[in-house]
């Protein structure tokens, strides 16, 4: 009797050994490379991260806190992350590789997975500044963004268009939305652009600690910039504290990407758990209600990963 139970046990041994390698393989990493917290995308990111870890098997889900668009792109190349969020003209940058953009090679790795919200361009400077205008803004104190950002690529496409370069300025500082906000707090700053979805709480912090005025980015001055992915829009009044009027600025729409080596299966599984848990996403930033299916493949500046076209397919997306 007592050899028959050693021999169960040890079988029992050798089945769970054997199980060990296979059961660990199943597991899945899916890292959300998403961008500052005082933005949108890393609220948006951790909601993200909670809907995969919920819904589909096998899977331990993060959201990484980064640079947001161009490092984001980079990361993905290197396969240093699953998904990513970026803005369409640095997804087209990294695309097609460009130099200026921080791309001196083509990223080829870099799969589409879905349309999100827009970014709008928001210039916004301390009411005592006498900033009205984008060229008040010359000689002034302001920041644009983490160096080679998606932001800070946004504010030298508008300053270009609107014939305003970094010399024109007092001083040009390269920093994260929530530092920004605290320099201008402080009369370090002057002004802040940020390049994020309308109600970003850093833009909404500052509104409430001071007297702020949104600056106008002109149409005309979109149209100069020569890129479709820039598109005339509004930020709607009151969306700040002591912002009563609509205040014209440019759009541009955000992405989820993915690489290439990411598993089809894994792709068509990140893609659908994104679209069954909109309600969440929603409640995560009040921007995330602009994600909508009907939208999910417009203007997508890379190919569509295999499994993410497979998901759109079945939902008659893509034909």
């Amino acid at each position: 009797m007592r050899a028959i139970k050693w021999i169960a046990t040890a079988a029992l041994a050798v089945a769970t050994v054997a199980a060990g390698p296979a059961a660990a393989q199943k597991q899945q990493f899916v890292n959300i490379l998403t961008g500052g917290q005082s933005g949108v995308y890393y609220p948006l990111g951790v909601a993200l991260s909670q809907v995969y870890a919920k819904s589909i098997p096998n899977v331990k889900a993060t959201a990484q806190v980064t640079k947001a668009s161009a490092e984001n792109m980079n990361l993905l190349q290197a396969g240093r992350g699953e998904l990513a969020l970026a803005l369409a003209d640095t997804v087209s940058d990294a695309w097609k590789g460009s130099e200026a953009a921080g791309f001196p090679k083509k990223l080829d790795k870099l799969r589409g997975l879905s349309a999100t919200y827009n970014n709008y361009v928001q210039i916004v400077a301390n009411a005592d500044s006498g900033i009205r205008s984008l060229a008040d803004l010359k000689g002034k104190r302001i920041s644009v963004g983490a160096a080679r950002s998606g932001t800070e690529l946004n504010a030298r496409a508008v300053f270009k268009a609107a014939g305003i370069t970094y010399d024109d300025l007092a001083k040009v500082e390269y920093l994260p939305f929530g530092e920004s906000v605290e320099l201008m707090k402080n009369r370090q700053l002057d002004a802040t652009l940020q390049s994020a979805g309308l109600g970003v709480s850093s833009i909404r912090d500052l509104a409430t600690s001071v007297d702020i005025v949104v600056i106008p980015v002109p149409a005309d001055v979109i149209e100069k910039i020569g890129d479709a992915a820039y598109q005339p829009s509004k930020i709607p009044a009151n969306t700040y504290e002591g912002q009563s009027e609509d205040i014209p600025t440019a759009a541009i729409p955000n992405f989820l990407v993915t690489h290439s080596d990411v598993p089809e299966e894994l792709a068509y599984q990140m893609t659908k758990a994104l679209y069954d848990n909109l309600d969440t996403l929603y409640a995560a930033h009040n921007a995330a209600k602009a994600i909508k299916l009907e939208n999910a493949v417009k203007g997508m500046p890379v190919p569509l990963h295999p499994g993410a076209e497979r998901y759109y397919r079945e939902a008659g997306i893509v034909k």
